[in-house]
């Protein structure tokens, strides 16, 4: 973590040592290349960063007013830990239902079931609908691909696959897609 914080501390000066080291060893239109590959990679993770939190509030909020409607108790604490265990791709949503469904056994039996029934169908919405429309919204990947990234990273890779599966995926994504228009152009062929 120190590390991390020295490099952010220092990011512009590491960025501009980069693009020295760059143009001193490759020639001009691959460093313009690989600069605006870096910049598309940074947009593309700062934007499933964002994507992710805000799907994380909505299912922190929705386990909420869920909560409040079903009369349980410790909506706020359980509602929090459901939302900010929802950033951790594909099986966060459940390491955050845990704590809520132990709380909620030793409150009541029966809460702690209306609570496990209940959060399985909210991460069902998050997983198969309201997830991958806020990721395919913030990073201009239609939903299939965001679950088709979760599925390959994660498989691949394991939980940092899943993590990091949708942002790289973006990137290929675009790079693909720009590729293809290019070619299409160069041939004189519509695209649409």
């Amino acid at each position: 973590v120190i590390i991390a914080v020295y490099i952010l501390l220092e990011k512009e000066r590491f960025t501009e040592q980069f693009k020295k080291l760059a143009y001193a060893l490759l020639p001009k239109p691959k460093v313009e290349a690989l600069i605006q590959l870096s910049r598309l990679t940074s947009r593309m993770f700062n934007s499933f960063i964002i994507g992710k939190m805000i799907d994380s509030l909505i299912i922190g909020v929705i386990c909420f007013i869920g909560m409040l409607i079903m009369r349980l108790p410790f909506a706020v604490l359980i509602s929090f830990i459901v939302g900010l265990t929802n950033m951790i791709p594909v099986f966060g949503p459940f390491i955050g239902a845990v704590p809520g469904i132990f709380i909620l056994f030793i409150v009541d039996p029966i809460y702690s079931l209306i609570f496990a029934v209940f959060v399985l169908l909210l991460q069902q919405f998050d997983g198969n609908i309201l997830g991958p429309m806020i990721l395919g919204d913030q990073l201009g990947l239609p939903s299939l691909w965001v679950m088709f990234s979760i599925i390959v990273g994660g498989g691949m890779f394991g939980i940092l696959g899943m993590f990091l599966g949708v942002p790289v995926f973006a990137v290929l994504y675009v790079v693909v897609r720009g590729f293809v228009s290019g070619r299409l152009k160069e041939k004189n062929i519509r695209s649409d």
